[in-house]
């Protein structure tokens, strides 16, 4: 199953309400759950983001809706990235098509 890296910034409301962080972080794993995806990690994290969660989850489409429906509660802003893994990294790059560009 395809792995997203979502890279995630708390709104002033979530982190206004950073205690019930931890419950709204089981409501989005079961979210996960109940779409055929599963949260593999999370972490809370310093810099430019405030946490890192990696996922598999079935499509594309079902990363948007669940991003989608999370960030519609207001509590966070979210970046989701498709995250290939070191096989399918190799995989990709045997592949490549020769390109004559000079």
């Amino acid at each position: 199953m395809p792995r997203y890296v979502m890279l995630i910034r708390f709104t002033q409301k979530g982190v206004e309400a950073i205690k019930e962080g931890p419950a709204r972080l089981d409501a989005a794993k079961q979210a996960y759950r109940a779409a055929g995806a599963e949260v593999k990690e999370f972490y809370l994290v310093t810099g430019k983001y405030d946490a890192v969660v990696v996922a598999e989850v079935p499509d594309e489409t079902t990363a948007a809706k669940l991003s989608l429906a999370i960030a519609s509660k207001g509590y966070s802003r979210t970046e989701t990235l498709r995250a290939f893994s070191e096989d399918e990294y190799r995989t990709i790059v045997s592949q490549l098509p020769k390109v004559n560009v000079k």
